[in-house]
């Protein structure tokens, strides 16, 4: 039996290329053996990080007899969500239509033609919870596929042509203020005021939710909008969520209070949070806040980096097949590392009891409450630390994602200007120059790559956007003009292939054709790919005075008013660009040579809290930075240029002036 796993650049995929199953990667070449054999596909799909289909794996794909039914009756296609998000897309929606539900793994059997006919997750090897085994519904589909098989290609194509609709939008609107406001207050009736976030269990990080909030505050002064993003960021810096040993979060809580942590640690969970604690820092001078961003900015450069210079996607919830197995914790082993003294001191500081808040007695640490001793903590933390690098580590899945590097590139060039850390800098520039060197070629996108090899899948819309958000931060935090050269660059991909008489798409006119073309309005654990680019092409028309990117962006964002309105936790992306767009563009050149003067006029305007600002810095007449054309020293000293609306006011240099020019309306 061939290996055609063996490979592909996608961990998940390595991950199975040893099972008895004859797995095939996505391709027509699939499709036209599933024709050749008259056969259905069984379409896996899955990633690296999930337990559950670890889970599945064991149970299932690493069995003889089950892998035996599934090559005899079959042709059986493996997919990586996230190398494949259109893929992945397209059949998560005629699971969410058949089943009411969705998740990972996915299990799906289409005709040979790809049409969906049965579709489902998570299936045991033995009958339970009102589920058949996973060997029944093979013998079942199979039994469909040779009894009624005109029955099942009626039902494939039926549920085809119900996912193809496209969802109703409603005619374009601008976001005005007064959606925003009643989004703000739609949101504060779904908010927890006990624990932070939005509703009951499971809790995800509703990061996209946040950052809107934070910009609404800073636009309008709305402590509602305030208390609700500090509220749940302090939640959650205090919880399980957030490892309190080295930084960074896991990817959603199971319970409301943010004890325990799904355990898998995601490179764009991550990498918006960090953005989040940082502009909450900006806005509030909290500490704490300061203290979380720095934490989680080492933990990507630490836990994620790739020797490439990019961001590996995500870190395993598992360790030796044991959710959680490399960070809960019980009394007595705090008190085996530390002694018994600052073991039960420990205990009672990260909440570790002896019923155990996890599984089989064992707790996640958090940090509820100040203990009062920095020092003691950090002695605390530094062997545990120690301690927990000698247990089995979770696994890594190390390929690039090109969209989630250009969240992290964002998130890390912010943290170097504002907390002024240039090692944060340079590995935003290192993943910009591979993801520039790699995944750009021939004036188009790959999504992912490993080991420094481009994978075969084009990119997505999202991978468009969230790349040009992130080169657009580093651009102001270098001065470097090839980064908004690039990001022009893919705004106008997007422009000739995403957007047609039919309105937006998440793939490209001239991608591999599927079921049917996805489009998703609303954001996922990431900002959808419409709000992504909206976003990124309202700050490049800041950047470098292009109007028609400026409309691109008010066109994307006001597509989604009406959804807005209707259900706002579904698009806090776009609405954050909407408070861009109203409260901007405020544009900020401080041009003159390195120097105090200069440092003190950049310090000050990369302190406002404005959403429409945007803030570079340079020689006069830098190259590649339009904003500091034609703006030369004023009496011998950097000077900075403030511009609001569209309307210039005269260069400033001492600090006072340029903060009343920052804040006058």
């Amino acid at each position: 039996m061939p290996n055609r796993l063996a490979t592909a650049t996608s961990p998940y995929l390595l991950q199975h290329a040893g099972n008895p199953v004859d797995w095939w990667e996505w391709g027509e070449e699939a499709f036209a053996e599933a024709r050749r054999r008259d056969v259905p596909v069984l379409l896996s799909v899955g990633y690296a990080a999930c337990h559950w289909c670890h889970v599945m794996a064991h149970e299932s794909f690493e069995d003889e007899a089950t892998a035996g039914q599934m090559n005899a009756d079959f042709v059986c296609v493996k997919v990586d969500r996230e190398e494949r998000p259109d893929v992945d897309s397209v059949y998560m929606a005629a699971t969410q239509a058949l089943t009411g539900h969705g998740g990972w793994p996915m299990t799906v059997f289409t005709t040979p033609d790809g049409r969906p006919f049965y579709c489902g997750t998570y299936f045991p090897p033995r009958p339970a919870h009102g589920m058949p085994s996973f060997r029944q519904l093979l013998s079942a589909v199979s039994d469909a596929w040779r009894s009624r098989r005109e029955d099942l290609e009626t039902a494939g194509t039926r549920i085809a042509e119900g996912i193809s609709s496209r969802l109703d939008l409603g005619p374009p609107a601008p976001l005005a203020a007064e959606v925003l406001d009643h989004a703000v207050a739609a949101l504060a009736g779904e908010y927890d005021e006990r624990w932070g976030g939005f509703g009951g269990a499971p809790k995800f990080p509703p990061s996209m939710v946040l950052e809107f909030l934070l910009r609404h505050a800073a636009r309008t002064g709305d402590d509602r909008a305030l208390r609700m993003a500090r509220g749940t960021l302090g939640a959650m810096a205090r919880g399980g969520i957030h490892d309190q040993l080295a930084g960074g979060f896991a990817r959603y809580s199971v319970d409301a209070r943010w004890v325990v942590p799904h355990f898998e640690k995601m490179l764009y969970d991550n990498a918006l949070l960090l953005r989040l604690y940082l502009h909450l820092w900006r806005a509030t001078g909290d500490e704490w806040a300061r203290r979380v961003a720095d934490a989680t900015a080492a933990f990507l450069v630490r836990d994620l980096d790739t020797p490439e210079g990019g961001f590996a996607s995500a870190l395993d919830a598992d360790a030796e097949g044991v959710e959680g197995l490399t960070y809960v914790w019980t009394p007595a082993e705090l008190v085996e590392v530390l002694g018994e003294d600052d073991g039960r001191w420990a205990a009672a500081v990260f909440e570790v009891t002896d019923a155990g808040t996890f599984e089989h007695g064992t707790s996640t640490l958090q940090l509820l409450r100040d203990p009062g001793d920095p020092a003691r903590l950090a002695s605390v933390r530094e062997r545990l630390g120690a301690a927990r690098a000698r247990r089995p580590q979770p696994a890594r899945d190390d390929k690039v994602v090109t969209a989630w590097n250009g969240l992290a590139i964002a998130a890390l060039a912010e943290h170097g200007v504002l907390t002024g850390s240039p090692s944060s800098v340079d590995a935003a520039r290192r993943a910009a120059e591979l993801l520039a060197d790699v995944h750009w070629g021939d004036g188009r996108l790959r999504r992912a790559s490993r080991n420094g090899v481009a994978g075969a899948p084009s990119g997505v819309l999202e991978d468009y956007g969230d790349l040009a958000e992130g080169l657009l931060a580093l651009h102001q935090a270098t001065g470097e003009g090839r980064w908004l050269e690039l990001a022009g660059d893919l705004l106008d991909v997007v422009a000739g292939q995403f957007i047609d008489a039919d309105g937006w798409h998440d793939t490209a006119a001239d991608a591999e054709a599927l079921v049917h073309r996805p489009f998703d309005p609303a954001d996922g654990p990431t900002p959808s790919g419409l709000a992504a680019v909206a976003g990124a092409a309202v700050t490049y028309a800041a950047l470098a005075g292009a109007p028609r990117h400026r409309e691109l962006g008010e066109a994307a964002v006001g597509s989604l008013a009406r959804l807005a309105e209707r259900a706002p936790q579904a698009v806090g992306w776009a609405m954050a660009v909407g408070e861009a767009l109203l409260a901007g563009p405020l544009e900020v050149a401080v041009s003159g040579p390195a120097g105090p003067d200069r440092d003190a006029l950049v310090a000050a305007a990369r302190a406002s809290t404005s959403p429409g600002a945007v803030v570079v810095v340079g020689e006069p007449d830098a190259p590649g930075v339009p904003l500091l054309a034609g703006r030369p020293l004023v009496g011998g000293r950097p000077a900075a240029y403030v511009c609001r609306g569209f309307v210039c006011a005269a260069p400033v240099t001492d600090v006072s002036a340029l903060g009343a020019a920052l804040t006058s309306s």
